[in-house]
């Protein structure tokens, strides 16, 4: 009985479209941020924020992003990884070269610079679509990593052929290098999570968002409404490399620190398609849910064991969490294939209408 919108009117066209209508759902979203900004950095451990919640945040950043290309515009991506190696690398070459930018500046440029890549391989999807966009996108995958391992300027001509983030301060606080602390990057991954996220969120709510959903339904019946193709596509892409690219400066700057060509390989790009296949295409909420899922079930399928008493070698065990990931999600994919954000809005639906079937 506590989720209706009865005596809820909307007197003006702005209360009618706003991004939540319902006020239970502004109510709950405002004590999601609360918690998040309020309590979680406050009594995480370094382990759970480290380890844990900030790759959460970035990932979601990322999925976010494949999912206005793959979920609202229809364009297949199996180059997400590249596209944040991209926004990785572009940070790091900037940072060392010239120092005195400010280091937020530094992750919007190098979004910048991952959506020109991302426009030059999105050309080909004029021409193409579905599995041979995959294949084209997968190109670049391959061939982002491999200019970047191959040539020596990208990494400063590091021996060890790994780019390692600078210290960096923001407002005399520390956000990057061995000295910032896990509560300040905490924070720093969940701005921009948030912040990105209601930009996506009025995009797909406005003209571009209802285009890319156009090409994605009928790309044919779009182009004689009006709609151009190529441009649609190409911002599309665009925008969604922008996001893949911060997401990909974040991973570096904010949570490893340091990494190689290796952190930004296939299976991240695998793993971040999965995400927002399991948490709904062409949802906000459920990119972030599908990151959840696979960000935290992994690490409480490997403890389960030893919460159970289960004396069980590390080798099972990894085999047993592999085999149990795997089985769950061939299992939700069964039993709603369109993701947690269709579960959500169903059990919305009949939290409306309970206790009454009709």
């Amino acid at each position: 009985m506590f989720y209706r919108e009865t005596g809820q009117f909307k007197t003006n066209y702005q209360k009618d479209q706003q991004v939540f209508p319902i006020a239970q759902d502004r109510v709950f979203v405002a004590l999601l941020l609360i918690v998040a900004f309020g309590v979680v950095p406050f009594v995480a451990n370094e382990y759970w924020l480290q380890a844990i919640l900030i790759p959460f945040l970035i990932f979601s950043l990322a999925a976010v992003g494949l999912n206005l290309l793959t979920g609202y515009a229809g364009q297949v991506s199996l180059g997400t990884g590249a596209f944040m190696a991209v926004g990785a690398y572009a940070t790091y070459k900037i940072t060392t070269n010239i120092p005195e930018i400010n280091i937020i500046i530094v992750f919007l440029l190098s979004g910048g610079i991952a959506a020109l890549v991302g426009i030059l391989f999105g050309l080909p999807s004029l021409r193409i679509k579905g599995f041979y966009l995959a294949v084209a996108t997968l190109a670049a995958q391959f061939f982002i990593l491999w200019l970047f391992n191959k040539v020596g300027w990208f990494y400063n001509d590091n021996p060890s052929g790994t780019i390692t983030a600078p210290p960096r301060t923001l407002f005399g606080i520390m956000i990057s290098g061995p000295r910032a602390t896990a509560e300040v990057r905490y924070f720093v991954a969940l701005i921009f999570l948030v912040g990105f996220t209601i930009v996506a969120k009025n995009i797909v709510r406005g003209r571009i968002g209802r285009s890319w959903m156009a090409i994605r339904d009928m790309d044919i019946a779009a182009e004689i409404i009006g709609i151009e193709p190529l441009k649609t596509k190409l911002m599309a892409f665009a925008v969604s490399s922008f996001y893949c690219g911060v997401a990909g400066a974040l991973s570096v700057f904010v949570w490893l620190g340091s990494a190689e060509t290796e952190a930004f390989d296939i299976f991240l790009s695998f793993q971040i398609l999965f995400m927002i296949i399991i948490g709904g295409l062409g949802s906000i909420m459920g990119s972030i849910v599908g990151a959840a899922f696979i960000t935290l079930v992994p690490i409480f399928l490997t403890n389960a064991p030893a919460l159970f008493g289960l004396p069980i070698s590390t080798d099972l065990s990894k085999h047993i969490e592999e085999i149990v990931f795997g089985g769950l999600i061939v299992y939700l994919l069964i039993v709603e294939p369109h993701g947690f954000a269709r579960l959500w809005q169903i059990g919305k639906e009949k939290l409306r209408q309970w206790p009454f079937p009709y």
